[in-house]
């Protein structure tokens, strides 16, 4: 069987963090499982299909619409005081630090960057988010081509190809950690509503010592200081039924946009016939 942390390997130091963390927690389970490289350019849509998954980051918002849905490992909850000691996150909506947008409503007319279609993060909480703060339709001159991963949205509003994303905010943190960089170019207008954050994931069931091993993590002497490094507080047994609002919202939201145009322009991805 398989891990992989690649929606949160940010950076390659939050990559090699990541590593060490799971080789640390699967050795303490003492379970044969092995860390596979699966990134970009490779759809990360192929590694939550695989059927040997011990423990992968999936997206909360295919977490909620897969049938069967995958066996949920662990949560992860992040330590900044923003997360409130719960396994939750949400979108930190951003633009350039120097341009002259204080609100989500100043952007409005100019581009925005999502990252895919099926994104919890990335794509459908701006788009509830966006149901509740839109007065004109459509609001946006354009949404531009995928931007796939956190750190592409973001990009993409420093170099200027549009000028506002939103960002999961716990890949926020990661790289203002170690892309401050870039993030130091940026500044946020907007936050989205909570939501439960991406869980660890498996194939198939029989995984209790993996997920007794994930909960005591953050006892272990030589793992506690790599998820300070991570910027986790914890891991939890998360709540299936709290990813169902996300169907939910993901037809609601679409169903609404389909009806008031997001843009102008809108590249194809994000047409939601």
């Amino acid at each position: 069987m398989i891990a992989n942390a690649r929606m949160y390997s940010v950076s390659p130091e939050a990559a090699g963090l990541w590593r060490r963390l799971l080789s640390a927690i699967i050795e303490h389970a003492g379970l044969d499982i092995r860390l596979i490289e699966h990134g970009e350019p490779l759809p990360i849509e192929e590694l939550w299909q695989r059927p040997d998954k011990a423990a992968v980051f999936m997206c909360g918002l295919p977490f909620s619409c897969s049938d069967p849905r995958p066996e949920l490992i662990a949560a992860p909850v992040p330590s900044p005081p923003d997360y409130r000691g719960l396994p939750q996150y949400w979108s930190e909506l951003v633009v350039q630090k120097d341009s002259a947008f204080h609100s989500i409503e100043d952007t409005f007319g100019a581009r925005i960057a999502l990252t895919v279609p099926d994104s919890q993060s990335g794509c459908l909480a701006a788009l509830c988010y966006l149901m509740t703060k839109a007065g004109r339709f459509p609001p946006y001159r354009e949404v531009i081509t995928p931007r796939v991963t956190p750190l592409g949205a973001m990009s993409a509003v420093i170099d200027g190809a549009a000028e506002v994303a939103p960002i999961d905010s716990y890949a926020f943190c990661l790289l203002q950690k170690y892309r401050g960089e870039l993030t130091s170019q940026l500044r946020v207008v907007g936050r989205t509503a909570p939501t439960p954050i991406p869980p660890l994931v498996a194939s198939g069931t029989g995984l209790d010592g993996l997920k007794a091993a994930f909960l005591e993590a953050h006892e272990i002497g030589t793992i506690a200081p790599l998820m300070a490094e991570l910027l986790l507080e914890r891991f939890v047994r998360p709540d299936p039924t709290s990813y169902d609002a996300l169907r939910s919202n993901y037809a609601t939201a679409t169903q609404y946009w389909r009806n008031h145009p997001l843009a102008a322009r809108v590249h194809p991805a994000f047409l939601f016939r």
